[in-house]
């Protein structure tokens, strides 16, 4: 897809109220997202997320069937954002935005995710108490997977 559609579509994007937009062009998709954090004035933030369309392995179904049987965490998962890369802490000397068993608000930061060079601190969008860290630090991370789970 040809940049300058692409700050196009940004454009639109900052004149409108829509949040997100997403554009198929023959097999290339690219979404675009503004997130605007809960604790502050609105800062606009754009994620851009090449996606290929392609049909799941027919192997793939049968392996995520007993993985989707194994959840025993009474809580509700906190889900990604986008793609990138979840860092639980800002850097890696500071100690983790939290930790299983803390007590957090809906507006507290629960890591980084790194998309296109650029740093997104992901909020825990519910309060309650972290249960359980379903990713680790520098790991790649999918659009909707679970991070973490609070009860």
């Amino acid at each position: 897809m040809d940049i300058r559609k692409v700050k196009k579509l940004i454009e639109l994007l900052e004149e409108s109220n829509v949040a997100e937009i997403e554009i198929k062009e023959g097999e290339e998709t690219v979404r675009i997202s503004r997130n605007y954090p809960q604790n502050s004035h609105p800062q606009q933030q754009y994620y851009l997320q090449p996606q290929m369309a392609a049909a799941p392995a027919p192997a793939a179904a049968p392996a995520a069937a007993p993985e989707a049987a194994k959840p025993a965490h009474k809580g509700e998962a906190v889900k990604s954002p986008m793609v990138g890369t979840f860092y639980r802490s800002p850097s890696p000397e500071s100690p983790p935005f939290i930790a299983v068993g803390q007590t957090i608000k809906a507006t507290d930061v629960i890591g980084i995710i790194e998309a296109m060079k650029m740093m997104n601190q992901i909020q825990a969008g519910k309060a309650g108490v972290v249960e359980a860290m379903l990713v680790e630090d520098g790991q790649p991370v999918e659009f909707d997977q679970p991070l973490i789970i609070v009860s």
